[in-house]
C-alpha cells in the first residue's frame, strides 16, 4: 500500500458590489460581457482602484482561519499569457498575501484532524472561454471577480480528506458572510496535487497537478483515480512514468488527462504593481474585524450537542449550510424545542428543499410558520401524522399551517369523549378481553385500530392507550 500526499489550490469568489480593481457590478449572469468595465479590458489610461470590502474580507477570512496578517497590504503582477485577461498578467499577491501559515481543523470519518494553511491571497479573476467547434468566445463578466486563492500544505491523505476540507472551507466563507460559494456558479474552483510514497519514505513523490476541477465529488473521483494511476504504475516498476505535469480531470471518461509537462516551476516574473499603492494594515482595524467573525461551523456543532443534545448525525447535517443554522437559530429564538427543531428541519425541511431543487430561504415554511406545526402537536391539538400531512399540505398550497387546523381536522383530546368511546368498544369485545387477559397480549394494538377506526384516526394515540390500560387492567 502506498501513502498518498495532497495538497489544494481552492479557489473562492467573494461577495461585493463591484468587482476587486473596478467599479464593474460583481455578479453572477448569464446574458455575456453584462457586467464589464473599461478597467476589465485594461484600456490604456485606466488605473485600478482597490475595493476595501474586498480587503476586509479576505483579512477576516485570514483571522479565521488563524493566519498570521502582514503590516503593509500591496498587490504584484503575474506575468503570464492568459487569453481571457487583456492586460496580459493578473493582479495577485506573492511577496505579502493577507495570511500566512494559519491552520484550521476538519472533521472526517469521526476524527478532527489539523489542516495547515499555507497562505491565502487575494486576486483578480480571469474571464471565462466558451470553446465551440471552430471558435472560443470571451465571456468578461468574471474578469475583475473578487477572488481568494488558499492554498494548504500537502498535509491531506484521502480523497474523503480533501472534500471534508472544502466543505468546510465553504462553510467558514459562508458563516463569515463573505461567499455564498456556489460551485453550480463556478464560484469555488480548485487545483488538486497529488503524489504517492511508501509508508516508510521520508521524501514526497513525484507531483502531479490537476487543475480546474469544478465540483467537490469531480475532486473527490480525480484524487481516487490519480492515486490509482500512480499506483499501478509504481507497481509496475514504471514509477519513472510518474512525471511532473499538469493534467486536467474529465468527467466523460473518469480520468484525469494530461496537458502539458511541467518540469520546473513556471518564472511568472512577479513584481510589484506600480498603480496599486501599498498600504499598513492597522492592528485596531484587525481587532474591529475579528470582532465580526461569528462562530464558525465546528464550534456551532459542538455547542448542539453539548448545549441542546443533538446526536453527532443531527449537528452535522445543520452545520452544512449557513442558511440551516439561520434557520435553525431563528427557530429556537422563536421558543421551540431544540431536539423537536433538530428532527423537524433535518427530515421535513430538508427533504422538501430538496425535492423542490430550491433554497431554504425560498422555502414556504418560515421558522414562524413551522412553530405553527410543532406547537400544535405539543398542544395535542393535531397528531404527529397529521402534523405531515399539514405541513406537506401547506407546502403544495402555499398557506398558512393554521388554515388546515379546524375542529374538524384536529386530534381528539377530549378524556370524557375517548373514554366514552372506548368504553363502548370494550363492551362489544369481551372475547378479544377474555383472550387478551390469557396472555394474547399483542391484541393491545387490535383496541387501539379500533379506537383510530372510530375516530377516524383523529384520537390522542397517546390518551388512548393511557385508557385503554385502565380498561384491561
Amino acid at each position: 500500500m502506498y501513502k498518498a500526499v495532497i495538497g489544494l489550490e481552492m479557489h473562492c469568489e467573494l461577495k461585493s458590489n463591484s468587482k476587486v480593481f473596478s467599479s464593474a457590478k460583481n455578479s453572477y449572469s448569464q446574458i455575456p460581457n453584462e457586467f464589464v468595465r473599461p478597467v476589465d479590458m485594461a484600456f490604456p489610461g485606466t488605473l485600478p482602484v482597490v475595493n476595501k470590502k474586498c480587503v476586509k474580507d479576505a483579512l477576516k477570512m485570514s483571522l479565521a482561519l488563524q493566519c498570521t496578517q502582514p503590516e503593509y497590504m500591496y498587490f504584484d503582477r503575474k506575468n503570464y499569457y492568459y487569453p481571457d485577461l487583456p492586460k496580459g498578467y493578473q493582479i495577485t499577491q506573492m511577496e505579502s498575501p493577507v495570511g500566512v501559515n494559519g491552520c484550521i481543523t476538519i472533521e472526517c470519518h469521526g476524527k478532527e484532524i489539523p489542516v495547515y494553511i499555507h497562505d491565502i491571497h487575494l486576486e483578480e479573476d480571469a474571464a471565462s472561454l466558451d470553446h465551440y467547434f471552430d471558435t472560443s468566445c470571451i465571456d468578461y463578466n468574471r474578469a475583475g471577480v473578487p477572488l481568494l486563492e488558499l492554498v494548504t500544505e500537502p498535509c491531506l491523505s484521502s480523497a474523503d480528506e480533501a472534500v471534508a476540507f472544502l466543505e468546510t472551507m465553504r462553510s467558514i466563507y459562508q458563516f463569515c458572510d463573505v461567499a455564498e460559494g456556489d460551485t453550480k456558479k463556478g464560484q469555488i474552483r480548485c487545483d488538486v496535487n497529488v503524489s504517492i510514497m511508501e509508508e516508510e519514505d521520508t521524501e514526497f513523490g513525484t507531483r502531479v497537478e490537476i487543475k480546474n476541477v469544478n465540483s467537490f465529488g469531480g475532486v473527490h473521483d480525480a484524487i481516487e483515480y490519480e492515486i490509482k494511476r500512480q499506483s499501478e504504475l509504481k507497481k509496475s516498476g514504471r514509477y519513472n512514468e510518474v512525471e511532473q505535469e499538469t493534467r486536467r480531470w474529465d468527467e466523460e471518461t473518469q480520468s484525469t488527462i494530461h496537458m502539458r509537462s511541467k518540469v520546473d516551476a513556471i518564472d511568472y516574473k512577479y513584481f510589484v504593481d506600480p498603480n496599486i499603492p501599498k498600504f499598513k494594515i492597522t492592528k485596531e482595524w484587525l481587532e474591529e474585524i475579528k470582532k465580526e467573525i461569528p462562530e464558525l461551523p465546528l464550534e456551532c456543532k459542538h455547542k448542539y450537542m453539548e448545549k441542546y443534545g443533538l446526536s453527532e448525525y443531527d449537528a452535522g447535517v445543520i452545520i452544512k449550510d449557513k442558511s440551516y443554522v439561520d434557520y435553525y437559530e431563528e427557530c429556537l429564538s422563536l421558543g421551540m424545542d431544540a431536539k423537536v427543531t433538530s428532527n423537524w428541519l433535518t427530515t421535513q425541511v430538508l427533504g422538501e428543499v430538496n425535492h423542490e431543487e430550491i433554497s431554504l430561504k425560498e422555502f414556504f415554511i418560515t421558522p414562524t410558520r413551522l412553530k405553527q406545526i410543532v406547537d400544535a402537536i405539543s398542544k395535542n391539538t393535531i397528531s404527529s401524522k397529521q402534523a405531515k400531512e399539514i405541513f406537506m399540505k401547506s407546502c403544495e398550497e402555499k398557506k398558512e399551517p393554521s388554515t388546515y387546523m379546524t375542529s374538524e381536522n384536529t386530534q381528539m383530546s377530549n378524556e370524557e369523549e375517548l373514554n366514552q368511546i372506548i368504553k363502548e368498544i370494550m363492551d362489544r369485545s369481551v372475547t378479544q378481553i377474555e383472550q387478551y387477559k390469557n396472555g394474547k397480549t399483542n391484541l393491545f394494538d387490535y383496541f387501539v385500530g379500533q379506537v383510530m377506526k372510530e375516530t377516524r384516526g383523529k384520537a390522542n394515540p397517546v390518551l388512548t392507550k393511557e385508557i385503554i390500560s385502565k380498561y384491561l387492567n
